[in-house]
């Protein structure tokens, strides 16, 4: 469960209490200017509120920096080349993604292959390639999968089809909702392409005057 108490950053967000259970998606939408990515940075510890309280699962995360958040929270951003390292190959990518926490996890080549086979964009069969020869879609579709590999707690989704044409925003949608199913994480997403999430079970949430409330 993620619990916001009374958040206030600058005048942006205004004493802002929100509270999703645990393996819930919450689509959050608003006009440009709401604060939504400074919401979403303040989850994860980019931004640090001037009041208030970020508990996740019952632990207290409001004084923790970003990179301890790392350990149970997963972000993919609206830039597709954010989440990934394009000097080193796909498997490489993966490699590092699947050590972000201190547990078993498989890291084999033939497990690589079987996570990219479910996007079905070829890029099992391109492992050693280099990450910046990608497109814009599948770089997406590769943060995606990496935010995924780990026993993560909470996912955050900005944006993230904002710079993809419709085919590839269809395609990191699917992903999305087949992750939502299949693994019924807690997820927060901020997305203007709407049309794609008819179908999901999702809540939508109205950022406005700083506050969250039902859209």
């Amino acid at each position: 469960m993620l619990k916001l108490i009374d958040i206030s950053v600058g005048s942006i967000l205004n004493n802002l209490s929100l509270v999703v259970d645990r393996g819930k998606c919450v689509l959050i939408v608003g006009e440009n200017g709401a604060g939504k990515t400074t919401l979403f940075n303040t989850i994860a510890g980019i931004i640090k509120p001037d009041s208030g309280y970020v508990i996740l699962n019952g632990r207290d995360i409001t004084n923790l920096p970003h990179y301890k958040r790392a350990v149970w929270i997963s972000s993919v951003l609206q830039d597709p080349r954010a989440g990934t390292i394009g000097e080193m190959t796909i498997a490489e990518n993966l490699y590092l993604a699947s050590m972000r926490r201190n547990k078993c996890v498989k890291r084999s080549i033939t497990s690589f292959r079987e996570k990219l086979s479910v996007l079905e964009m070829n890029l099992e069969n391109r492992l050693q390639e280099k990450v910046k020869n990608l497109s814009g879609g599948q770089r997406q579709a590769l943060s995606l999968v990496m935010a995924t590999m780990t026993d993560y707690e909470l996912l955050l989704l900005d944006e993230i089809t904002a710079s993809l044409d419709p085919k590839n925003s269809h395609t990191i949608m699917r992903l999305v909702d087949k992750i939502d199913r299949d693994e019924g994480k807690t997820c927060l997403m901020i997305t203007h392409n709407t049309d794609y999430i008819e179908s999901f079970r999702v809540n939508r949430l109205k950022l406005s005057n700083g506050k969250v409330e039902e859209s």
